[in-house]
């Protein structure tokens, strides 16, 4: 990967999941999983919108519940391998983030919004629920009850609303396009700062504690301990004498 904060536009007019991009996203999903010395990452769309979602026009062509459920099964291993990067992912929502898009913004670990920035989880609206795993993931984000409201309501979300609930972290400065990346770029450093092995096996820790049982994830945390501890971070770290900025 070319910089520490690589960011994916999808350039489009007004970004949407058709067929063909489903795939890149896979195909760019793939190469984010073999990036070893990546620690960060932000998300956005093109041209000031965040996602669109998926293309009408392509799914008017899979209107039989086979078809609706091999395109659920495929987003939500795509968002799942996405989700479990062991990157920091930040979703910069410039614009809309609407249906598909939403739940794409669940699956980064944070959310940040510009001024005019909106999600709408439309999917009442198209007589369908989220399926990508954005309700699963929602719960997780706002709680329950407020994750009810916001799909049984498809409710716009604008940044002052998304704040109030617990939506998105912060609501960036700036609505320009390249001005707001770079606040993004600003607020993710600081959880990014450290070397790659540790800011990693941090994210993969988390990721276990949220996805497996108990057991399994006390087992993770064990053995991703054993692949920094002794690591020259680690000793770097023990030669200061636990000296660190407060």
């Amino acid at each position: 990967m070319p910089s520490q904060l690589p960011s994916y536009a999808c350039d489009f007019p007004l970004p949407s999941l058709a067929g063909v991009m489903m795939l890149q996203l896979l195909e760019k999903v793939i190469e984010l999983e073999n990036w070893t010395e990546g620690k960060g990452l932000i998300v956005r769309g093109a041209k000031n919108n965040f996602c669109s979602g998926s293309d009408l026009n392509a799914v008017k062509g899979l209107a039989n519940p086979e078809d609706g459920m091999a395109l659920c099964m495929f987003m939500q291993n795509t968002l799942t391998r996405f989700m479990r990067l062991p990157l920091i992912s930040v979703a910069l929502v410039q614009g809309w983030a609407l249906g598909g898009g939403a739940e794409f913004t669940t699956a980064c670990d944070f959310r940040l919004m510009t001024p005019e920035g909106k999600i709408r989880f439309v999917h009442k609206e198209m007589g369908i629920i989220p399926s990508w795993g954005g309700t699963t993931r929602l719960v997780e984000i706002i709680g329950s009850r407020q994750a009810l409201k916001v799909l049984s309501g498809a409710l716009k979300l604008d940044s002052k609303n998304a704040l109030n609930i617990g939506m998105v972290e912060e609501v960036l400065q700036s609505s320009d396009e390249a001005k707001s990346l770079e606040e993004a770029q600003e607020w993710l450093r600081q959880f990014i700062q450290g070397p790659p092995e540790v800011i990693r096996a941090l994210k993969k820790s988390v990721s276990s504690g949220r996805e497996l049982y108990l057991e399994e994830a006390l087992q993770n945390e064990r053995d991703l301990l054993g692949t920094v501890w002794g690591g020259p971070a680690n000793l770097e770290a023990i030669a200061k004498k636990g000296k660190f900025n407060k």
